[in-house]
């Protein structure tokens, strides 16, 4: 029954891509995100599902779409650069067949990006692209909100999100980042949807899938979701009208909250201040510095999956006791082929420091462009009091990714490169409205210039 409902939603959603080519471009975004063919038993196992819908995406906006004055953003050609050094480092690779697996997804992740940008020439088609993609996120956050709030989620690693596989965004710290990341985007559409209109019923909604977005750290028990809530905690400071009031609610929420956390989310958040006894917390310090050594021998990188050659050595210690009578316990640990727990170290070990530099680049020119945005448009006309929201949303997520990637290796998370397209795709519309504005306003000033000669 449940493939039954997959294979239905997916071919209205294709057929209606017939009539609106920009649909199949929602579509793929549906796909990518949720990955239906992992949640049935057969039927969408056997057809390349993603496949299709990009091919009918490029194939829709190269034969159907309007393509007049399309922009490229610098930021589009730096995805490209990088598509196009991973497939060296992949050809070099210290690991080749492993390289190739992960070689298969991501230059699909950074090929998407770069196209994405092509079809959001209007703000209705931005505002779908976000719509669809909290939506999705939402299918996956809603199930884990729930299972958190009727059984306190479980610990690290255990809380099912529909699917066994804990990979993409069903892992625990990922989908931690992401929902929380998706917070201001959500508020966003709280005042300014225009596909939904904001009314009670629409903000209702939102809210409760803000609440659902703060329990996912509290269900997966994920230490990385916790400093990404303090992060957009503060990020919301700059657009409070009353700041201390702000604040204080804030803090008074959380100490409310403390009263209802489950026992195994507060023990895990304790091991934040006690890392050097957490086995975790050592591993990913250790694993940091073995990377950071290769990469001084291999600046260029070592392919896809090349952590797989570590070899680490480290201390936990643990503290018994307290005062003059504590004791310490050391414990030497050896391990091998541990992950990067870092997108920073991921690009660096993978990489190399050119590799680096590239997503550096795509990342940072990103934060900028939202400010710029934001600030050229915060006090602007009614008509353009969405944009300045949107970009300061917009940044604010990237922000949170950027602090989750510093403990998870989503270097290339397909979800984070939808936000880079959606930034890409707002910047852009924009630039394209001032030159029109701009044009209009020279053909006004012509004629007066000629009657006066």
């Amino acid at each position: 029954m449940r493939d039954l409902f997959f294979v239905g939603f997916l071919a209205a959603f294709f057929a209606a891509g017939f009539r609106r080519p920009f649909l199949f471009v929602l579509a793929y975004v549906y796909i990518d995100i949720v990955s239906p063919q992992r949640l049935t038993y057969l039927l969408l196992n056997a057809v390349p599902i993603s496949l299709i819908a990009v091919a009918l995406a490029v194939g829709g906006f190269v034969i159907a779409d309007d393509k007049r004055d399309v922009r490229v953003a610098p930021r589009q050609i730096l995805i490209v650069l990088l598509l196009l050094y991973c497939g060296i480092t992949t050809r070099t690779a210290d690991f080749p067949v492993e390289a190739l697996d992960k070689w298969g997804w991501v230059w699909k992740t950074l090929a998407f990006a770069a196209f994405l940008p092509l079809t959001l020439r209007t703000r209705l088609r931005l505002e779908s692209l976000l719509l669809v993609m909290i939506a999705s996120a939402a299918s996956i956050i809603i199930v884990g909100g729930l299972k958190t709030i009727a059984s306190g989620g479980g610990g690290y690693g255990t809380l099912n999100l529909m699917v066994a596989n804990n990979s993409g965004l069903y892992e625990g710290s990922t989908i931690s980042t992401v929902a929380v990341a998706i917070i201001p985007l959500i508020l966003w559409f709280t005042r300014h949807g225009t596909i939904f209109p904001p009314n009670w019923k629409v903000i209702a909604f939102c809210y409760a899938l803000v609440f659902a977005c703060l329990l996912i750290p509290v269900g997966t028990s994920t230490r990385t979701g916790l400093l990404c809530i303090g992060l957009v905690a503060l990020l919301m400071v700059r657009d409070a009208k009353r700041k201390l009031l702000y604040l204080g609610l804030i803090a008074a929420a959380g100490l409310i909250a403390v009263q209802f956390l489950p026992s195994a989310f507060t023990e895990r958040m304790g091991t934040i201040k006690t890392y050097k006894g957490d086995e975790s917390a050592s591993t990913r310090i250790a694993v940091w510095g073995w990377t950071w050594d290769y990469a001084k021998q291999h600046p260029l990188g070592g392919g896809f999956e090349m952590y797989r050659q570590n070899q680490i050595r480290y201390d936990t210690e643990k503290v018994e006791g307290d005062g003059n009578n504590a004791t310490v316990d050391r414990k030497l640990t050896v391990d091998k082929a541990r992950a990067f727990h870092s997108a920073y170290f991921e690009m660096i070990g993978e990489q190399g420091f050119p590799g680096f530099a590239i997503w550096a680049a795509i990342n940072l020119i990103g934060l900028v462009r939202m400010e710029v945005l934001r600030r050229r448009y915060r006090r602007g006309d009614p008509e353009q009091a969405w944009i300045a929201p949107l970009a300061g949303a917009l940044q604010s997520a990237h922000l949170v990714y950027l602090l989750g990637a510093a403990f998870i290796a989503i270097a290339f998370q397909p979800f984070v490169y939808m936000l880079i397209g959606a930034q890409i795709g707002l910047d852009t519309y924009l630039a394209r409205k001032r030159a029109e504005q701009s044009f209009r306003s020279f053909r006004k000033l012509r004629p007066a210039r000629t009657a006066a000669a």
